[in-house]
């Protein structure tokens, strides 16, 4: 079983129930090889502090001593280690080395046998260059020898191997399969080759399609990705486990692992590192070590490079800043820039987990960072839920210091004394009405004042796209005391533009969906303002406190009385979870909405949206945040479906 416990977008901390105790993800779990271990799982465990090892139980099986003592002693006993332990089924050796002695009942009997914490099952490894029929016909196999895996796993967790070669279309097939099937753990196979060749775009699309595809409280093992370089981008993508034998490998050829690459001892000049490996060792003398010990070092530091990286990216997704830390990885390789680019063919998939503000700012690290989702959001959300006011001129401002609307008041003002104007900033983001200045990412992001040719390019765009769009009698480009002169002389006269009331409206649209602000805003609207920045903190209708503005992100949190109207006015499931009865009173009191008690939601909910929670007959019990989406939601037997702010 898997618990969420935090997350980024896809990327996320979870926690998987084994019988050998809970493992957390995402983690690296070493590959053993019972004849020939570089460093030995007790030392893995205690000194490194993995908790998860991988080792394969097709060359346990084939030792006549190593089997008996599996079989009598059990393979913690055997292994020496104290943590889970997850069996390779053989799968690589068979498609190496051609047909071996392996039937895929006897080898997953002999995994749950020899106390497997997490088997596998014999799937066929399709190879890139397979043809597509050739692919479809061996995933078939796999299925199949999946579905007899299942029923003869035990209390072994089974892992259910995503297959499809490079087809993205036969990866989400099959995955979607595997949901159906009696599996807990999802590995993504047959991408050694593609890793071993960089060809790290094909491997985004094809991590994406199997996440497509996948049941999503099911973690997602990427078999064979053992490089650090690798870690950030895979993690970003949903993937929650990898192994490695590069480590060991990789030392053997006196090859040192860094997040930039590998290299080779021989022609590295310098070496920076201060792993507890390197430590108070420098290159001469590494290079003078005897064979043995000199490859003892180096599978050491690969070790803790590997550890390191992981923590790193661990630490990214708590403070909700992955994607920087991802675009500054993929920077180090031009096969890791192909691959990031690639993730711009799947802003469409990313969105639908990106949450909707961040506490981290959103940093520009290059041209890549506008096919992040949130920039698509973004312009998706101002296209289809936000209505131009219909006033006479639109006034388009050079974007200045943020916030905008305070930068720009005595523009606005001087402009507003003699036409019926709205305004727009030019950015990034595209153009931005004024009244959504505040909302995340606008003010919360950071760009260089010299923007590069692909942003200039975007932008410009984006402002062609708005000069087909707009209602507008007329549009002009702020530009000083010009352009009042120029508007004195058509101008129908003085402006009603009131940016608070357009904020609030325009923001409860693009937050909530069109028509929010009709069935939140009708009646006798008053607004309380801080007297410190003359911001919007609270908004009442007809006397009852309907919403809250936030300062960090510039969106609206509910209250019962706005929830109610909300429900009222906008037909279910929009913003609504469901839950079942037994946890009504439970939630009414103010407490979290649990995975196990949802029985429905919104589809098109995004992860910390605003919902109201209701019961069977749509009467509002709770309000809160959704933590997660509502396959999430559905799929999850432990965890927090909704933070609640407050029962109703």
């Amino acid at each position: 079983m898997l618990e969420l416990v935090r997350r980024d977008g896809l990327a996320r901390i979870c926690r998987l129930h084994t019988r050998q105790g809970e493992l957390e993800t995402p983690c690296l779990l070493p590959v053993i090889n019972p004849r020939l271990i570089t460093v030995s799982p007790r030392e893995l465990y205690d000194v490194f502090g993995f908790r998860a090892i991988i080792t394969n139980s097709y060359i346990i099986r084939g030792d006549p001593k190593i089997r008996e003592d599996a079989l009598s002693k059990g393979l913690h006993e055997l292994l020496d280690f104290p943590g889970v332990i997850m069996t390779d089924s053989g799968t690589f050796q068979s498609h190496m080395y051609g047909e071996v002695d392996l039937i895929n009942k006897e080898i997953v009997e002999f995994q749950r046998d020899i106390g497997s914490d997490i088997g596998t099952v014999l799937d066929i490894f399709a190879e890139p260059d397979w043809s597509k029929e050739r692919t479809a016909e061996s995933i078939e196999v796999t299925l199949e020898r999946t579905k007899e895996a299942a029923d003869l796993k035990g209390e072994m967790l089974l892992a259910g191997v995503v297959q499809g070669s490079i087809y993205p279309d036969l990866r989400e097939m099959c995955a979607r399969r595997l949901s159906e099937m009696g599996v807990d753990v999802n590995p993504v196979g047959g991408v050694v080759p593609l890793m071993e060749t960089y060809r790290f775009a094909e491997l985004v699309d094809v991590i994406v399609a199997a996440k497509k595809g996948l049941r999503p409280d099911r973690p997602v093992h990427l078999f064979g990705a053992g490089h650090p370089m690798l870690f950030a981008l895979a993690v970003l993508l949903g993937c929650d486990m990898f192994d490695s034998a590069s480590y060991a490998k990789f030392a053997r050829d006196d090859r040192f692992m860094f997040l930039e690459g590998t290299f080779r001892l021989a022609d590295m000049k310098a070496l920076e590192c201060n792993c507890p490996a390197c430590h108070g060792h420098d290159l001469e003398e590494i290079k003078a070590l005897p064979p043995a010990k000199r490859m003892a070092l180096i599978a050491r530091h690969n070790l803790w490079v590997s550890k390191m990286e992981l923590e790193r990216v661990k630490r990214a997704i708590l403070e909700g800043d992955l994607w920087e830390l991802v675009e500054r990885r993929c920077r180090s390789h031009p096969a890791l820039l192909d691959a990031l680019r690639a993730l711009g063919k799947h802003q469409e998939f990313l969105e639908k987990y990106e949450p909707l503000s961040r506490e981290h700012a959103l940093f520009y690290t290059g041209p890549e960072t506008l096919n992040r989702p949130a920039f698509l959001r973004f312009h998706k959300r101002s296209t289809e839920r936000y209505e131009h006011p219909k006033t006479e001129v639109g006034m388009t401002f050079e974007e200045p210091e943020k916030p905008y609307s305070r930068t720009l008041r005595p523009a606005m003002d001087s402009i507003l004394e003699i036409s019926d104007a709205h305004f727009h900033v030019i950015t990034p983001f595209g153009p931005v009405p004024i009244e959504l200045d505040e909302v995340y990412p606008i003010s919360q992001s950071l760009f260089p004042k010299n923007q590069d040719q692909q942003t200039i390019e975007r932008t410009k765009e984006l402002m062609e796209e708005l000069g087909h769009t707009h209602s507008y009698k007329m549009g002009a480009i702020w530009d000083g005391e010009e352009t009042l002169e120029f508007l004195k002389m058509f101008s129908q006269g003085k402006g009603t533009f009131d940016i608070d009331m357009a904020r609030v409206r325009a923001v409860a649209d693009y937050q909530f969906g069109k028509g929010a602000a009709d069935a939140l805003l009708s009646g006798n609207i008053g607004l309380v303002k801080s007297k410190n920045v003359d911001r919007i903190r609270n908004v009442l209708v007809d006397g009852e406190h309907v919403v809250s503005m936030r300062a960090e992100d510039g969106f609206l949190t509910l209250r019962p009385a706005g929830a109610r109207r909300l429900i009222k006015g906008i037909p279910a499931p929009r913003m609504r979870v469901t839950i079942h009865d037994d946890a009504v009173e439970f939630n009414k009191q103010g407490k979290n909405v649990f995975c196990s008690f949802v029985t429905d939601a919104d589809p098109d909910m995004r992860l910390q949206d605003e919902v109201m929670v209701v019961d069977k007959d749509d009467k509002l019990v709770a309000i809160g945040r959704a933590q997660l989406t509502r396959e999430e939601m559905l799929c999850f037997k432990k965890g927090v479906a909704v933070k609640v702010r407050e029962g109703a």
